[in-house]
Formats: C-alpha cells, sequence, structure tokens
C-alpha cells in the first residue's frame, strides 16, 4: 500500500511538473534563450573582428559589411584554414586547395562594399573553438597595433564571445560585440526549431565547460592556458 501510494505522490508530482512547464514554459525558454545574447550599441573602432566558429557565417559578414559602410570601422578581420592531421596528411601527399581560403569571403565582401585592401586575413590553423581563436587572432591583432575592435557573431554566441575575450584580454582592446541581425536565432522561439535547439544546447554546454576551465585550469597573464590536443568549445 505504501508503495503503491509512493508512485501515486510521485506520478501526481511529475504531472504537476510538465503542467506547470507547459503554462510557464514560454518566459522560462525565452529567458534562457535571451541569456545567450548581447548586442551592444557600436562605436567607431580600428576593425570589426567576424568570428569563424559556428556554422552561420554569412550572416556575421553581412554585419561587419554593414559595419564598416556605416563607418563603424576602418578595417574588417577574418580568420579561417583550419587543418586537421587528416586535412595535413592529403596536402602532404600532394593536394592542391583550388583557392586560398580567403578567397570566398573576400568575394562577399567585396560584393557588400567592402575594398578588398581593407579587408585583414588572419590564417589559424590550430583554432578549434572560441577560445583558440581568440587567443590565436588577438595575437596577431595586437601585433599589428590594434587597441579598438567591435566583434560581429552569432547572436547566440555572443555573450560568451565577449566574455572570452574580455577575460583573455583584459585592458588591452577596446572591446564591443554586435550580434548578427540576419543571423536566423529567435531568443523568444528557438525551441520551436530543430537547428536552434541544437545551438542553444551546444552554447550552454560550451558556457559550462567555458567556466569549468577558467576554474580549474585558472588563469594567466589574462590568457586562458591551453595545452596541446585542447578542443574545448
Amino acid at each position: 500500500m505504501i508503495k503503491r501510494k509512493s508512485r501515486y505522490i510521485a506520478a501526481l508530482s511529475i504531472i504537476c511538473i510538465v503542467i506547470l512547464l507547459y503554462v510557464f514554459s514560454g518566459g522560462i525558454l525565452a529567458s534562457l534563450g535571451n541569456f545567450l545574447v548581447v548586442d551592444e550599441k557600436p562605436v567607431h573602432s580600428d576593425a570589426v573582428v567576424v568570428l569563424n566558429t559556428g556554422v552561420e557565417y554569412h550572416p556575421r559578414l553581412e554585419e561587419a559589411a554593414s559595419l564598416y559602410r556605416k563607418g563603424f570601422a576602418e578595417k574588417i578581420v577574418i580568420n579561417g584554414n583550419r587543418k586537421t592531421d587528416a586535412l595535413r596528411e592529403l596536402e602532404r601527399r600532394g593536394l592542391k586547395h583550388c583557392c586560398p581560403w580567403y578567397e570566398e569571403r573576400f568575394r562577399i565582401l567585396e560584393l557588400l562594399g567592402v575594398r578588398r585592401s581593407d579587408i585583414i586575413a588572419i590564417s589559424v590553423e590550430d583554432a578549434y573553438d572560441t577560445i583558440s581563436e581568440a587567443q590565436a587572432v588577438g595575437g596577431e591583432l595586437i601585433k599589428a597595433g590594434i587597441d579598438s575592435i567591435i566583434i560581429a557573431t552569432s547572436k547566440s554566441h555572443t555573450g560568451r564571445a565577449l566574455s572570452i575575450w574580455k577575460n583573455l584580454f583584459a585592458g588591452r582592446f577596446k572591446l564591443k560585440v554586435v550580434a548578427a541581425q540576419k543571423d536566423p536565432y529567435s531568443p523568444r522561439g528557438w525551441w520551436k526549431d530543430g537547428r536552434q535547439i541544437r545551438w542553444v544546447m551546444s552554447e550552454y554546454g560550451a558556457w559550462l565547460y567555458y567556466f569549468w576551465k577558467s576554474r580549474i585550469n585558472g588563469l594567466k597573464d589574462g590568457i586562458i592556458e591551453r595545452r596541446d590536443g585542447d578542443d574545448n568549445p
């Protein structure tokens, strides 16, 4: 009798939770979606840095071109040329690429009104996540004497990208982050689309990993230490 009663209580509790989630889910899920997004007002900067991590790359290029045309930046910085061990092996065996890794992005930006001479392409072969990308690209920007940047990235990626860049380069750059307006991510309806659900789940997983790595490995001279073989989000 006691076990049966316990089962009834457990079932009733689950039903109540489901009902509460159904009633309040819209607001809760929208809050979860909005938490990921930071969209700051741009100010005139030395360059717009287009992040390469993620799949929605073209809206980021469009946002960068828009900022450039409006006079918020003198240059646009892109990065790429990622290489795996498998790709390097193919290149050793004689693989010849049809064109430089940056050529398509140059052409897109030119189509959007950006002068080719105002595009800076940074090759970062071993950057596979936001942290390693920031380390590699930020280091090159420092060498180039760039002091102020606008980061252009996907909406769901803005919050974490801003946090990472601020932690890695605290006080080194004047920094703003702008969300790509044509990015299809919808904070108020992401749970209705399978692709956006994957983005949100991946982003929250990456946040957890970032917090864990920051606490465990710590910060050293403003740079999060990265060991060979790391492939964190």
